[in-house]
């Protein structure tokens, strides 16, 4: 696992990006804590710097739009999802568990 933040550092509706094998993206959608590759599939740009609504991340780029729970595009031009992480809050810091992915198809 590997550390994003203090949960005091990460506000509802922020994202911030931690380093790893690749960039990983972890928000806070409602109190909630997802992480998902930062990298969007459609064209090489940050989701971390798209906007949020709700659980879904809206790539900054060309406007594709992913499901923070399951990293899959809900409209084009991306295609393919993202993978996601879990997350886990612990004396109040957010960790990534960058060992365990889902991938979607």
């Amino acid at each position: 696992m590997i550390t994003a933040c203090a949960v005091d550092d990460l506000p509802v509706g922020e994202s911030v990006v931690v380093s790893g094998e690749v960039a990983i993206a972890v928000f806070n959608a409602d109190g909630e804590f997802y992480a998902i590759d930062d990298t969007c599939t459609h064209q090489d740009a940050s989701l971390s710097e798209g906007w949020l609504e709700g659980c879904f991340v809206e790539c900054p780029l060309h406007a594709a739009s992913f499901d923070l729970r399951t990293g899959i595009p809900n409209c084009l031009p991306a295609k393919k999802a993202v993978r996601t992480y879990p997350v886990v809050v612990q004396d109040g810091m957010i960790y990534v568990d960058t060992g365990r992915h889902e991938a979607v198809a």
